[in-house]
């Protein structure tokens, strides 16, 4: 692949990306930053969260994940319908009647002062190593395929990206990430397309039919497993996939503030429901990618790479044709930003609001220097924990931090829980002592489950348990 032409490229998205947010800045107030205005129209919203809800990571793992497990990762999909669902109806009428900003608000007025922060300390820790180790992933293949051969190091090439990631969000917003994530998922979906078609082109396939009858006959398309002691069994599975989607979207707000900029209710609920929909057909795509990946390393006698992981770019970079190694790029370059530039902009929303109080501390002339400089301290962060990720360079110490992100959930989980579904009220003070402990029994249950549990192995599941330990104590906690 010609580097300079993957530069040139590059260059051109991102010049695209600084005239979007040159359009939707001429006009802003104080508070468009975190609110958009409330003014913005639900489709856009509904299709730009779909490349905020995958990542660099879902872009090249998924397609690579077939291998292993099929199709099973659809079961998780189908489980997310049921959880959009009760954003929809629950949580959405609560974040709108009480007209949040930053929604872990709700804590405070349910619970009190340590529930608050409890509940922002969490979502910052969690989306700053999430996000920073999604990104990092998706910079080292950057750096693989483009900047190596350009001579750029590692830490100038992260620099100039999360540099360019602050530039065009700093002024708009989350009104700016509304309207780029809806480009950058039109560039996603396309990427994975184009690619589809390219790949049936070369396999000879001529038809829609063709394309659907190979990949419905090939046994990796297999959805579901019904074997209970397995982590992919589709109760497992489905269950998981309702929860993940109620504490990662809709106790995230990263993608609840896309949702609040809606003008009412009864958008950011329509916007829900055809978000959903895509969202289906979008991991349906992702998958059916997976197989023709396969079948295409198949048909040319490629050694398969030891991680299913490296499929995807290893195709892309060295067998594609060079058409279809720049979609790649562009693909997974919108997987990653769209990601990217909306969590920076939730991080500088929820530590203005529910730990430096903005709205009420600062004056009016004062917000705008206080957020810049927030902005640009979270831009800081992200750029340092992906420097650690590279410098560590250990495969296990980057899944357990992975892993760690996704465990820091089960307290928000517990917490709305028993907010929603008991009137009771908790000594405030001792919540933060339950949210670490939680997590903790969590690992050890699930560290030791196959001989605790007669061979039991917790997937995704895990989730659901930390969240009931969470509710759990704080039922101890209660007030009589």
């Amino acid at each position: 692949m010609n580097p300079q032409l993957v530069l040139v490229v590059i260059l051109a998205y991102f010049s695209l990306l600084f005239l979007i947010s040159l359009l939707t800045t001429r006009k802003v107030t104080s508070h468009t930053f975190f609110t958009g205005d409330r003014n913005s129209h639900w489709f856009l919203v509904s299709f730009g969260m779909i490349g905020a809800s995958l990542s660099g990571v879902t872009f090249i793992s998924v397609p690579g994940e077939v291998g292993n497990s099929n199709f099973y990762y659809f079961q998780v999909v189908l489980g997310y319908t049921l959880g959009y669902f009760t954003i929809a109806k629950l949580l959405l009428p609560l974040y709108y009647r009480m007209n949040l900003v930053s929604i872990y608000t709700y804590l405070e007025e349910r619970f009190g002062f340590w529930s608050y922060k409890t509940g922002a300390f969490f979502f910052i820790l969690s989306r700053s190593l999430g996000s920073s180790l999604r990104l990092y992933l998706v910079a080292s293949v950057l750096q693989l395929i483009l900047f190596d051969a350009l001579g750029i190091p590692f830490w100038v090439s992260v620099l100039i990206t999360v540099g360019l990631i602050w530039l065009y969000t700093y002024r708009g917003g989350i009104k700016t990430v509304v309207w780029t994530d809806t480009l950058q998922t039109a560039f996603m979906l396309s990427s994975v397309l184009i690619t589809i078609f390219l790949i049936g082109q070369d396999l000879q396939i001529k038809s829609l039919g063709e394309y659907m009858k190979l990949i419905v006959q090939d046994q990796r398309s297999t959805v579901f497993n019904w074997d209970w002691r397995a982590g992919t069994n589709f109760f497992k599975q489905f269950i998981s996939g309702a929860f993940i989607t109620i504490v990662m979207t809709g106790l995230d707000q990263d993608m609840m503030q896309k949702n609040l900029t809606c003008r009412t209710l009864k958008d950011a609920q329509k916007n829900m429901f055809w978000f959903t929909g895509i969202l289906v057909v979008v991991n349906l795509l992702f998958l059916s990618l997976g197989v023709m990946l396969y079948l295409y390393a198949s048909s040319k006698g490629i050694t398969l790479p030891e991680k299913s992981d490296a499929l995807f770019p290893l195709l892309a970079t060295e067998y594609f044709s060079p058409f279809a190694g720049i979609v790649f790029v562009l693909g997974i370059i919108a997987a990653a930003y769209s990601s990217a530039d909306s969590t920076l902009t939730a991080l500088t929303t929820s530590f203005c609001y529910d730990f430096l109080q903005i709205d009420q501390k600062y004056k009016p002339e004062d917000r705008l220097s206080i957020r810049t400089k927030v902005h640009i301290g979270f831009t800081g962060l992200m750029f340092l924990l992906i420097l650690a990720f590279y410098w560590l360079n250990d495969q296990s110490v980057i899944n357990s931090v992975f892993i760690l992100a996704g465990y820091t959930y089960g307290p928000l989980l517990g917490l709305y829980s028993f907010g929603l579904f008991t009137r009771y009220q908790v000594k405030d003070r001792w919540v933060p002592w339950m949210a670490i402990l939680a997590p903790a029994l969590t690992f050890l249950i699930a560290s030791n489950s196959k001989e605790w549990l007669w061979g039991y192995t917790f997937g995704f599941e895990a989730l659901i348990l930390n969240g009931g330990l969470m509710f759990l104590g704080l039922y101890l906690l209660r007030k009589k």
